[in-house]
């Protein structure tokens, strides 16, 4: 069980320090640049192609993959890689497979145009989107076994600096896509988003050899234990038999995560907290799906977008998810988890008076930092919280299952986005208060549950 205590400063600090934080800070690059790729990038250069805000939110519901992940979990779990395991180790293995797939199809998407072949554009997409939901799978997992089971706080830190990770790699990504786009754009170049997505391919290489310097720990414990849930399972199912085997299989590997989920926490409150996880970062997930478009729309240049949305939010989305991490630990996950909803709702309205108002760098520079506040604060809240949730024996399938449920909510829901945009008539305004009301039914589940969530944070 994870545990999280109170500490100074000082000594919160110094954890941030651990030299395996840096590996932790990797691997989340790793998971956050694919976003990139399938968020902002596919977004703008689906826009500047001239097609509409509804495409471009339905073609959103690539990310829907996120939701389902736990569904191969355990074979991400089990399965080994022909040759990479043996040659780089299980983790890693199966992160390079899906990071050559991800530059296979960013080779792909060099090759054509969203005008002439939306279709392939939005399939080579949905590659990309199962490699990296793939990918998180065995990213997660390796980075909660970089620290051992008893380390509480670093274990509280390193969820911190896994935040950091994925938004550094969202982020400067997305600085290195835009300046890109817009300089090749600006020098008279045609296909300007074709040859952004062969130097993003530049970046995935490096971050593989940065991978190749991040150890794996030993397995044999993690498989000694499913030898032993499947043993147990054997022994219910009598004469041995080929059909005994995969029902043996299928059992230790998929149902004894989900068994051991409700077991723990009673039914009722198990369904609570899947319905929290699903509804809580809804209203972050509209926004986030359709800011760029607002931004465009409102006058901004991708450089503009850069500077303001990628750089500056980068820098503040670090700050604030280090000092998260802090509130998360001297606070409580819970206080955390209220706070964060209640400022990412006030954050969007910020929003509202962005898009009534006239075009304004000051102001927009202000609703893009707070709003990185507040997604910095509920991140690095929400991976604590799911950390405390799930049962070390099955860290890796719970942990994908919380979290695929959560991006289920972010992903379906808010692939009606453009939509919800179209039906207002374009009104930003009303929009973004749309957007900042949503968190409130999460809320709501995880106050009439508090008391009775089997949480240790001492």
């Amino acid at each position: 069980m994870l545990e999280i205590k109170k500490q100074s400063l000082s000594e919160t600090f110094s954890i941030y320090a651990d030299k395996r934080m840096l590996k932790i800070l990797l691997l989340g690059a790793i998971s956050g640049f694919p976003w990139v790729l399938i968020g902002s990038s596919l977004s703008l250069w689906l826009k500047e192609d001239g097609l509409s805000r509804s495409t471009i939110g339905w073609a959103g519901l690539i990310f829907g993959v996120y939701a389902f992940n736990y569904l191969w979990a355990p074979l991400v779990d089990r399965v080994q890689i022909p040759f990479l395991t043996k040659k780089i180790g299980h983790r890693r293995g199966w992160i390079v497979l899906m990071q050559i797939t991800i530059l296979f199809s960013l080779i792909l998407w060099s090759i054509t145009s969203p005008t002439e072949n939306l279709i392939f554009v939005i399939s080579v997409g949905l590659i990309i989107a199962i490699a990296s939901a793939t990918q998180d799978i065995t990213v997660d997992a390796l980075r909660i076994e970089q620290i051992g089971e008893n380390e509480g706080k670093a274990m509280a830190a390193g969820a911190a600096i896994a935040v950091v990770g994925w938004w550094s790699g969202y982020k400067l990504g997305g600085v290195l896509s835009l300046f890109s786009a817009e300089l090749l754009q600006n020098s008279g170049i045609e296909n300007y988003w074709q040859i952004t997505f062969l130097i993003l391919g530049i970046l995935v290489i490096l971050m593989n050899i940065g991978l190749m310097f991040i150890n794996e720990s030993d397995v044999s414990d993690r498989q000694n234990k499913q030898k032993e849930n499947d043993k147990l399972i054997s022994d219910q199912l009598g004469n041995e038999n080929i059909l005994k085997k995969f029902l043996t299989w299928i059992g230790g590997t998929i149902s004894g995560p989900i068994i051991s989920f409700f077991k723990k926490n009673g039914f009722s409150i198990a369904l609570g907290i899947l319905g929290f996880v699903f509804l809580f970062k809804v209203g972050e997930a509209f926004l986030g799906r359709m800011s760029i478009i607002f931004y465009k729309e409102i006058g901004f240049s991708k450089s503009d977008i850069a500077i303001y949305s990628k750089t500056l939010g980068w820098i503040t989305t670090v700050i604030f998810t280090l000092l998260g991490g802090l509130f998360v630990i001297r606070s409580g996950v819970l206080k955390a988890m209220f706070l964060a909803g209640i400022i990412m709702a006030s954050t969007n309205l910020l929003f509202s008076v962005l898009a009534w108002s006239e075009r304004s760098e000051i102001l927009f520079a202000i609703a893009v930092i707070f709003d990185d506040i507040a997604a910095a604060f509920a991140t690095v809240a929400f991976v604590a919280f799911i950390s405390l949730l799930v049962d070390r024996t099955y860290t890796a399938t719970q942990y994908a299952l919380l979290a695929s449920i959560g991006t289920a909510g972010r992903t379906t829901l808010a692939s009606s986005s453009g939509a919800l945009v179209d039906w207002l008539n374009g009104d930003w305004g009303i929009f973004f208060i749309f957007t900042a009301l949503m968190v409130i039914p999460s809320l709501i589940i995880l106050w009439i549950m508090r008391n009775k969530l089997k949480l240790n944070e001492k």
